[in-house]
């Protein structure tokens, strides 16, 4: 079930991830960025690869509506930025008009929830890592009834474990069928599954690279509490869920910024499947799995644990513990 869809998303994600390497090899140009109301960076590539998913899902499932990250108010008084979005899409539908184009972007504004089918999508996930040259994903998933059916994270810097491709990577899953690596062309590298480490003082924890995301300081206390002593792997983006589905680390943290902070669904949507399928765990810190039929933002949790499984009770003990709750 759902194997055509995965299929088709696969491609596109692959088709972005051409798109964000060729301007993330620009980026040094100036005006490649702008800033939204919440002060985080937004990029050419952001909106174009918005644009690029939303029109191939019309096109494969035009019944089906997208939950994106950007709308067209990013362009409001920038038409410079408008035809430089426009110029990046038009190598993909070359006849795409403004209109069009602001059609796509504002596609993206489906509000969730538990009934029916809908994509979600976070175009860029990791700006600061992509503005930087770093790590970044193309996250897309398929949300049915409330629960994610499909995941593709496509990693264009983040390299294949087993030399599938030295162009990045690529990984998608179908829930209760597993989860694959691709090369960034979409050909399958193979199933991937997240270690078989017990102990939890073996472990390695996937962290952000910015502090002011990872709550550095924390999360060292949790990892000296579970006696971890080996240094964190820090990497941007969901490729975070990546890393520990396919092994390389055991656990990420997403401890919750303030009492009323609540996760956005395009964040973790397609991250929580891969892991899942690749045999780990992904709760809240209250050892609840992650909700997402509740709108644009998982209002029914606080914090985000995911694991190989095997360790995952220990480290929400951890967490609890290190943050005072009850």
């Amino acid at each position: 079930m759902y194997e055509s869809e995965r299929e088709i998303a696969v491609e596109i994600v692959a088709e972005v991830c051409d798109l964000t390497r060729r301007v993330q090899e620009g980026i040094v140009a100036a005006g490649d960025a702008l800033t939204k109301d919440d002060r985080s960076p937004v990029t050419l590539a952001d909106l174009a690869a918005q644009v690029v998913v939303s029109l191939r899902l019309a096109q494969e499932f035009p019944d089906d509506p997208l939950l994106a990250e950007e709308d067209s108010a990013a362009l409001a008084g920038s038409p410079d930025m408008t035809d430089r979005v426009l110029e990046q899409v038009r190598k993909h539908f070359a006849s795409l008009s403004r209109d069009e184009l602001t059609g796509a972007l504002n596609r993206g504004d489906h509000p969730g929830g538990g009934s029916g089918r809908y994509w979600v999508l976070d175009p860029i996930d990791g700006t600061k890592g992509f503005l930087r040259g770093d790590q970044y994903a193309v996250a897309l998933a398929l949300v049915v009834h409330g629960t994610v059916a499909i995941g593709v994270l496509g990693c264009p810097n983040l390299p294949a474990v087993q030399q599938v491709s030295d162009r990045g990577s690529l990984f998608s899953a179908v829930r209760g069928n597993g989860a694959l690596s691709h090369s960034l062309d979409g050909a399958i590298g193979g199933a991937i599954h997240v270690d078989a480490i017990t102990d939890p003082a073996a472990a390695v924890v996937c962290e952000s690279v910015v502090a002011a995301h990872a709550a550095h300081s924390v999360q060292a206390g949790i990892a000296e509490r579970l006696g971890i002593s080996a240094p964190p792997y820090r990497i941007d983006s969901q490729c975070k869920y990546a890393v520990v589905a396919r092994g390389e680390a055991s656990i990420y943290l997403r401890l919750p910024r303030d009492t009323s902070y609540r996760e956005k669904v395009w964040d973790h949507a397609a991250g929580v499947v891969v892991i899942e399928e690749a045999g780990g765990r992904v709760t809240d810190l209250d050892g609840r799995p992650l909700d997402f039929s509740h709108g644009r933002l998982l209002a029914n949790h606080r914090g985000i644990v995911a694991t190989n499984s095997a360790i995952h009770d220990q480290v929400l003990d951890a967490c609890r513990a290190e943050l005072g709750l009850d």
